[in-house]
């Protein structure tokens, strides 16, 4: 046989170099564009987000560790005074205004008016007192529906009246 090669072997071999050499041109070209430049930073800052995204996850896991830890050892502290204030307390009203005290801490600020009631100047004892200021803080809890200030004649309803707006059949 003949070592030449065959006549339709060299177009052919040409053509194939030469879609190789054009990709690898339009590749080159390709990475130094600006859109290839923007996808490149794109990716970069998803990248950096994502990252982002698994420290504040991280960190809030990390927080609710703590607080549960926390939440436990004040747990753990509340039991131990509790039971020590019973064990070392002297006698009974010891021992129900210490219970009292790590309950509602709220308990220590009149103990001795809880066992004798003191007369104000106003002839009132304590009790009733506290009564009566427990009362005007409720009083001020409740919130006041707002006024209608706007002008009106005598006999106008205000902006506020539930049939302000509304025309009379007649």
């Amino acid at each position: 046989m003949d070592n030449t090669i065959p006549v339709w072997l060299l177009p052919l071999l040409s053509f194939i170099v030469g879609i190789a050499a054009t990709l690898l041109v339009s590749r080159m070209m390709r990475s130094n564009s600006p859109a290839a430049q923007t996808e490149n930073r794109l990716d970069t800052l998803q990248q950096q987000f994502d990252n982002y995204q698994d420290e504040v996850v991280a960190h809030f896991s990390t927080t609710a560790e703590l607080v549960n830890k926390l939440t436990e050892n004040y747990q753990n502290v509340q039991e131990h005074l509790l039971q020590s204030a019973e064990r070392l307390a002297l006698d009974d009203s010891t021992r129900q205004r210490l219970l009292n005290s790590l309950v509602d801490t709220k308990a220590l600020e009149q103990p001795q008016e809880q066992e004798s009631p003191v007369t104000s100047e106003a002839g009132a004892t304590s009790s009733e007192a506290s009564t009566a200021q427990k009362a005007e803080t409720a009083e001020e809890a409740i919130p006041e529906p707002p006024r209608d200030y706007a002008n009106k004649e005598e006999g106008e309803v205000g902006t506020l009246d539930e049939s302000f707006g509304l025309k009379k059949d007649g």
